[in-house]
């Protein structure tokens, strides 16, 4: 009888319902990877109440305007779906998903491959580029649960694949497929601005590699397209806080890209595999209003979601993590 390999999708999660925004947010503050709140931690969780509680005020209705919730839980699900479908070709694959802010939780993710009595775990992170603030934050709860819940699991990690070419491709992909259905005159001239969730200048400081590994993305994509040096900038959104980000911000690219109006500009979400508030509002609602206000023409590219070749990228790392020849 096959052996039975888990394969753990790692996601961040978001709320379900318009009700579940404030937890949500509370969970997400109370991390220390995201943010630091005073020097031990004591005061970490009453502040994030307070985060959240002024948070929520601002980012419910954001997702009022687009469906009442994120659709980034039923994503992962689909995206988990069509990986086991198509792993389980003569080998016995199970693929299960963990928010580390939401439901289906780590432990309850864990229970569920016990369940079926794995003994070989791949982990896989939804994050192409490593961040401690993402990857390295669900890892070390992994970790912390598979000590104490099922210790007798062996584990593959796959820390990122922001240099993949199956990744690459699927993700030059999208914007292959905006450029190729502009009009002919505006193929050659459209700007083509890639866009990355920030994270603290802080925590590149500490050597953290997300914004370098994010730089080789964009070059990878930029070369398999061939787009000119002038035409193409990278920038950072979801800068909010008083603390120091990475920049440049995306917002005050765009402004300057469609300065002067008649411009065509195609966003590229980078780091995002899936569609949540920050495609679907950032980008979708904020972004294109400023565009078009500036009188340009605004297209985004979609996210990848089940997209059929970045499935394929998947299924080839997870194949070389698991050492299966296929």
């Amino acid at each position: 009888m096959a052996e039975t390999v888990a394969v753990l999708l790692l996601n961040l999660g978001g709320p379900d319902s318009l009700d579940a925004v404030k937890p949500f947010l509370r969970r997400l503050f109370s991390d220390r990877a995201i943010i630091r709140i005073g020097p031990c931690g004591l005061l970490q969780k009453p502040i994030a109440r307070l985060i959240a509680h002024r948070r929520a005020k601002k980012v419910r209705p954001r997702y009022e305007m687009i469906g009442g919730k994120s659709p980034i839980g039923e994503i992962t699900v689909a995206q988990a779906k069509a990986l086991e479908t198509e792993l389980n070709e003569g080998s016995l694959y199970r693929v299960f998903v963990a928010m580390r802010y939401c439901h289906p939780s780590t432990d309850e993710a864990v229970a569920a491959i016990k369940e079926v009595g794995a003994k070989r775990l791949i982990v896989l992170p939804l994050y192409p580029q490593y961040s401690q603030a993402t990857t390295g934050s669900h890892l070390i709860l992994l970790e912390r649960v598979l000590k104490k819940r099922a210790p007798e699991i062996e584990s593959a990690i796959i820390r990122d694949y922001y240099d993949n070419a199956g990744y690459l491709n699927a993700l030059a992909g999208t914007v292959r497929g905006i450029i190729e259905n502009l009009p002919s005159e505006k193929q050659d001239q459209a700007q083509i601005l890639f866009s990355a969730h920030a994270i603290p200048q802080s925590i590149v400081d500490r050597g953290d590699p997300y914004q370098r590994q994010t730089e080789k993305t964009v070059a990878g994509v930029v070369e398999r397209l061939g787009i000119p040096e002038n035409r193409w900038t990278l920038a950072y959104q979801s800068r909010s806080g008083p603390v120091k980000w990475i920049g440049p911000g995306t917002e005050a690219v765009l402004r300057a890209v469609t300065a002067g109006g008649g411009r065509t500009v195609v966003m590229v979400p980078v780091s995002f595999v899936s569609d949540h508030i920050e495609t679907l509002w950032e980008m979708d609602i904020q972004y294109r209003t400023i565009a078009e206000e500036n009188g340009a023409t605004f297209f985004r590219t979609p996210a990848l979601n089940t997209r059929p070749d970045f499935i394929a990228a998947l299924i080839e790392l997870v194949r070389g993590a698991a050492g299966d020849e296929k």
